[in-house]
């Protein structure tokens, strides 16, 4: 059959507006509206059967919606509002009647179930493009910053604002402090017990009352107007040990921002200040949602510095001897005493890329080590009572703790957390 029967076909079905006339044969001349292919096919059926135009009064597909696309993109842009945003996307349910009804078209025609494109797809387009110019932003179908939503059949436009995310590095410099909130575990971080004030954190919910995450995430949330805040870090150290150096890779999530572009100069001294000298931020970066995987998941390796107590005096050719046999090795570790409770027992090997350090006392030595990614840095001292092979300790044969830890830095084991393809850029 050709082109202008299958038009003709359409036509005869029943009053037909220029799209929806246009929309089944959508395949053709790319470039083209569905109106503007509509229109063409009607006058050329017209021409070819040598009868009177006609302009149809209604449509009995859609019903004139496809005449609203002007109304619903102003709409949309009212659901956004004030928000910020670099990129959407509109998506639409029709109506089940439109529905039916393109269905009903394609089996009267003669023509294919999924011939050219439906309703919905034209939508999107035709309403995205007036957004588009309107606003400025780019259409994105993988994470754009706002999802619109039309329901023709509910008469609604619905606006979700996407997750916006600020790398950086945090340095933690006060002991006793936790990276994440830790909610209560006798009050479930509800703050109360029985009606009252929970004893066992004076009602905070928390149990410890203060965290990297509530010392650097509440600035980067009102700065960007978000609803709530997540954070993510890259590992995390112990409660007691101090994150200096280079700093620790983690990502804020800020939800729904209305400001997705803060400036990250004045966002940095803001969260700095915030901090009150218990933790700092630098380098912090707008990056894509793909970042929080990152810093989740890419191998690091660690460097650490540590006071070590010995329970015997021991001269510094013996500590030297000691550290040597462990420097380069793997070592293997089973689940710390410390952590069996919470943890699978196993046993893991682990590279002791570099270990050094001197002794400040005959009891006490400063050490450093630069370990693979999940290195048990307490039990590679102590040997946690034999868990952990070779162990200072047992090198050394007496015992010996950890009295205090600082991590100096965290680095990729094979490339830097920090790539340019991850971040971005607020727009001109």
């Amino acid at each position: 059959m050709s082109l202008l029967h299958d038009a003709a076909a359409v036509l005869e079905a029943g009053p037909i507006c220029d799209a929806c006339l246009g929309r089944p044969f959508a395949h053709l001349s790319h470039g083209l509206t569905n109106e503007a292919r509509g229109r063409g096919l009607r006058i050329s059926a017209a021409l070819d059967a040598d009868e009177p135009f006609e302009e149809p009064d209604d449509c009995w597909v859609c019903d004139g919606e496809t005449a609203t696309f002007d109304d619903w993109a102003e709409r949309a842009i009212e659901a956004i509002g004030e928000v910020t945003f670099e990129t959407y996307q509109v998506g639409s349910r029709a109506s089940p009647l439109i529905e039916e009804n393109e269905t009903l078209l394609r089996e009267l025609a003669d023509l294919p179930e999924d011939a050219g494109e439906w309703f919905n797809s034209e939508m999107n387009r035709e309403v995205g493009k007036r957004v588009g110019m309107a606003t400025g932003g780019e259409v994105d179908f993988e994470r754009p910053d706002v999802q619109l939503l039309i329901d023709v059949a509910e008469d609604t436009v619905e606006a979700t604002v996407n997750s916006a995310f600020v790398y950086g590095r945090y340095r933690k410099l006060e002991r006793g402090i936790p990276q994440t909130e830790w909610p209560c575990r006798e009050c479930g971080g509800s703050g109360t017990r029985a009606g009252e004030p929970c004893v066992y954190c004076d009602g905070s919910g928390y149990q410890y009352p203060e965290s990297v995450e509530q010392l650097t995430a509440p600035p980067i949330q009102e700065a960007m107007a978000g609803t709530n805040s997540t954070f993510h870090g890259a590992g995390r150290e112990d409660i007691d040990a101090l994150m200096l150096g280079t700093g620790r890779p983690f990502v804020v999530e800020v939800e729904a921002p209305r400001e997705r572009f803060p400036d990250m100069e004045a966002l940095e001294e803001s969260v700095n200040e915030f901090g009150d000298e218990k933790a700092e931020v630098e380098d912090l970066h707008l990056v894509t949602y793909e970042m929080v995987e990152r810093v989740k998941r890419l191998p690091a390796s660690k460097t650490y510095r540590a006071t070590v107590a010995f329970d015997e005096s021991i001269d510094e050719s013996t500590l030297e001897s000691s550290l040597d046999a462990i420097d380069g090795t793997t070592v293997e570790q089973e689940t710390p005493t410390r952590v069996d409770h919470r943890r699978a027992s196993k046993v893991r090997t682990r590279t002791v890329y570099d270990i050094s350090g001197s002794l400040e006392t005959p009891t006490e030595a400063t050490i450093e080590i630069h370990g693979e990614g999940g290195l048990y840095v307490k039990e590679l001292v102590s040997s946690d009572n034999g868990r952990t092979t070779p162990s200072l300790a047992g090198e050394l044969g007496i015992d010996c703790h950890i009295d205090t830890l600082d991590v100096l830095t965290v680095e990729g084991e094979d490339e830097p957390f920090e790539d340019e393809e991850y971040f971005r850029e607020p727009p001109a």
